[in-house]
């Protein structure tokens, strides 16, 4: 074969890998709204902006909720949001954030890891009464006690999608390597300007991809976006909704990886 036929055809395979996907009713792009950690102003103050905006997204729990919270999580999934799975306890790293040393991620095994996520999962199906969840890895760490458990995850069974961290570029447009268990999303600092989040969408609406936010706190509580920018964004999603498809993280990724095949 000559040289500059191998590269021709080098250069089309390089192309398809890349190729864009087609999103449905011929919107430019797709933009998951995730929030982590079950914490009160989500439920105080995101989810009635969300609702709104007539817009969906998608909760990360953790065994935080309560007798008190689960009612109210069982309304927000019964409106259409995703209920998805953060593990029962949190599990990070102690020399990163202070917690029970219980808790941290450096006493864990790959073992102990894995049946928490199932655990939670049981928890979840008692809320929403579904077979099927996503998950997020608390504090974006895939490692317990220095051993991933990707795979293991993968192994298992448990979990269809999983989300990671990752910056203002964590934009996804290479849908034919992407890993599902390793979906990357902006972890947003705290107090990010509504024009901050809106130049985050218009970027990913430029590339014809996936851009997922990664939210704390709305209005409160930790890691907090103030409760205007977030409703500048919504308004701005919804403003656009003929052009953004926004999706809860399932809803996406059934689609990226039916696309796929």
């Amino acid at each position: 074969m000559k040289p500059l036929t191998l590269l021709f055809l080098l250069m089309n395979f390089m192309a398809q890998a890349q190729q864009k996907i087609t999103w449905p009713n011929h919107k430019k792009a797709v933009i998951v709204l995730t929030y982590d950690d079950a914490i009160n102003s989500q439920l105080d103050i995101a989810i009635p902006q969300l609702d709104s905006a007539h817009l969906t997204a998608t909760f990360f729990l953790t065994g935080i909720i309560n007798n008190q919270t689960i009612p109210k999580w069982r309304v927000v999934s019964a409106k259409g949001y995703e209920l998805a799975n953060h593990t029962l306890y949190h599990p990070c790293l102690s020399t990163d954030y202070k917690m029970n040393p219980a808790n941290a991620s450096e006493n864990y095994t790959v073992h102990t890891i894995i049946r928490e996520i199932a655990l939670m999962n049981n928890f979840l199906f008692a809320i929403d009464n579904k077979t099927t969840h996503t998950y997020a890895y608390p504090c974006t760490e895939t490692k317990v006690r220095g051993v991933s458990y990707v795979d293991s995850l993968r192994k298992s069974g448990l979990i269809k999608y999983a989300r990671i961290g990752g910056d203002e570029n964590a934009i996804v447009t290479d849908f034919k390597n992407l890993d599902p268990l390793l979906v990357p999303a902006w972890g947003l600092p705290a107090n990010k300007t509504g024009a901050e989040l809106i130049a985050f969408v218009k970027k990913v609406e430029h590339s014809g991809g996936m851009g997922i936010f990664m939210f704390h706190g709305v209005g409160g509580d930790y890691i907090t976006t103030p409760a205007a920018a977030h409703k500048e964004l919504l308004e701005y999603l919804q403003k656009n909704k003929n052009e953004i498809w926004v999706a809860t993280f399932q809803q996406a990724m059934d689609y990226v990886s039916q696309a796929n095949k």
